[in-house]
């Protein structure tokens, strides 16, 4: 399945949201480029292309379910 830029980031918006209800990041939002996305974890800044930021906020989020 092909899975549009668009898509991609509002998945990623979505569990960036998951993740900041949860307090396990405390900010989040699009990046400077086009591919990025800013996810805040422990008070820094990370900037992220989308496939990376999915994976870590789906790592976080499954690891804190796990608890």
């Amino acid at each position: 399945m092909n899975v549009t830029q668009s898509e991609l980031r509002d998945e990623v918006r979505l569990l960036a949201e998951e993740a900041f209800d949860r307090n396990l990041i405390s900010g989040y939002g699009d990046g400077e480029n086009n591919n990025e996305f800013q996810i805040v974890f422990k008070g820094k800044p990370r900037h992220l292309s989308l496939e990376r930021a999915r994976s870590f906020l789906v790592k976080l989020i499954v690891g804190d379910k796990e608890k």
